[in-house]
């Protein structure tokens, strides 16, 4: 028969474990990882892993040499292009999309490819300075057209 240290140890425990899994189903940027493939030399793709970090999320970083590549293979054009490409729990997450619109995507799952901000707009997440522009998040549908998911 177990003392009753081991089972209060237990209950703490179980506790502490169905704590843990609260956070994680309450907030999906703590529950994924995602994988960032960005130029070795990129200050803003740092910054911008940074504001991922910040906000939950757990993140790989790749560096490579051929980003053109990588984009290609996820269908990311030239029109929703950006400096870096990220996946996460099968989408595309393309540019400087703010953590709190990827927790949305990931919240309400919807059947798209993924998100992009294209280029590199002033004070987006990562690329904070003097200015902010606005912008926008776009969907990206998987027969290649585009739709506005957030603005910003």
């Amino acid at each position: 028969m177990p003392s009753v240290k081991t089972v209060a140890i237990g209950v703490v425990s179980l506790a502490v474990v169905g704590t843990a899994a609260m956070v994680l189903t309450a907030n999906p940027a703590r529950a994924r990882t995602i994988v960032v493939y960005k130029s070795p030399t990129c200050g803003c793709c740092n910054q911008w892993i940074a504001h991922l970090e910040a906000n939950g999320f757990r993140v790989e970083a790749r560096d490579v040499n051929d980003l053109g590549r990588i984009k290609a293979e996820v269908g990311i054009t030239s029109a929703n292009a950006a400096c870096h490409t990220a996946l996460i729990d099968g989408y595309v997450i393309e540019g400087h999309v703010p953590a709190d619109v990827i927790a949305r995507l990931l919240d309400e799952r919807p059947d798209i490819a993924g998100l992009s901000v294209p280029g590199m707009p002033m004070g987006s997440p990562g690329m904070e300075g003097p200015r902010r522009e606005p912008y926008h998040v776009y969907a990206l549908a998987r027969n290649g057209s585009r739709e506005v998911y957030a603005a910003r």
